[in-house]
């Protein structure tokens, strides 16, 4: 049974001017998703700015998310590290809290051989008895998880069951999935490319967008399951253009920028992160009008 169907939002972090963690407004964005067709919660991904979070905070997110969806949804925590040590620690103490499932990322900067990978995700997985979806994104980690090693490792590990395919190469997905033959889980991870995985036999998203269009992000999804294709593909493709400005610049940048000028106060970033150009900025602001969504 797959950890969820639909779409799940990899929600933000919000934060004071000061950098600090936001929990008020956190509950607030928790709310919002629960209340607009959200499927799942992932919490402390990279839209979470997890990379800039201390242990301590990371691990009080997690929490304050857990306790305030109240099993309303599945909270999946992103517990991954580029050290294998800490993403056991991290995944043993979310899996305490109550999480659902973990998210773990691929090593980043120092990366792995497949070897590596498979060594990486086999002990953080025997440290834990929750359900992992291994995170593929080669443009943020340098790091790639081949078909082969995805499937080696789900028909080995019995938590490790589902992927999130962010290399943006369909094909690849395509492999994995005629490899897998059913034994793992598919979950873009592009916004731009939920109806494609869908149609190799994706369970869904795990998506950006969703924090500022949550229902429409679900309704992609849902139309598809529901065999309403051209339905789901019209939806898609009309949300081209607000995805295409969501990453025109580093991702969480500009869709903490569209919540805040949404008047939902996602607040400021931590450093490295900047506030965005103007002129990016403002394809943002003509993106969100023109797929109808409310500024403040």
């Amino acid at each position: 049974m797959a950890i969820f169907t639909g779409a799940g939002v990899a929600i933000v972090t919000p934060m004071f001017e000061d950098g600090t963690v936001n929990y008020d407004k956190l509950g607030e964005l928790l709310e919002y998703q629960i209340a607009n067709g959200t499927d799942a919660i992932i919490i402390c991904g990279t839209t979470g700015e997890s990379s800039t979070l201390s242990h301590e905070e990371h691990l009080d997110v997690i929490k304050y998310a857990i306790d305030k969806v109240a099993k309303r949804l599945p909270v999946i925590a992103g517990t991954g590290s580029n050290c294998t040590e800490t993403a056991i620690y991290l995944s043993q103490e979310a899996e305490k809290m109550g999480a659902d499932a973990l998210l773990i990322v691929t090593p980043y900067y120092n990366k792995a051989t497949q070897k590596g990978l498979i060594r990486h995700y086999t002990a953080v997985a025997e440290s834990v008895k929750l359900p992992i979806i291994m995170y593929n994104v080669p443009g943020r980690t340098g790091c790639n998880i081949l078909p082969e090693t995805a499937v080696t490792l789900a028909k080995n590990v019995e938590n490790i069951v589902a992927i999130k395919e962010a290399t943006g190469n369909v094909a690849q997905a395509s492999k994995l999935m005629s490899l897998a033959d059913g034994c793992l889980d598919l979950y873009s991870g592009e916004d731009g490319l939920i109806v494609p995985l869908m149609s190799i036999g994706g369970k869904g998203v795990i998506s950006v967008l969703s924090n500022i269009a949550p229902q429409e992000t679900h309704d992609i999804v849902q139309l598809y399951l529901d065999g309403k294709v051209k339905e789901s593909c019209a939806l898609q493709l009309r949300a081209l253009p607000l995805v295409d400005a969501l990453f025109c610049e580093v991702n969480p940048i500009p869709v903490k920028t569209a919540l805040n000028l949404m008047g939902m106060e996602a607040g400021a970033f931590r450093g490295p992160l900047c506030e965005m150009d103007e002129a990016n900025e403002q394809k943002l602001i003509r993106a969100m009008k023109e797929f109808g969504i409310k500024l403040a």
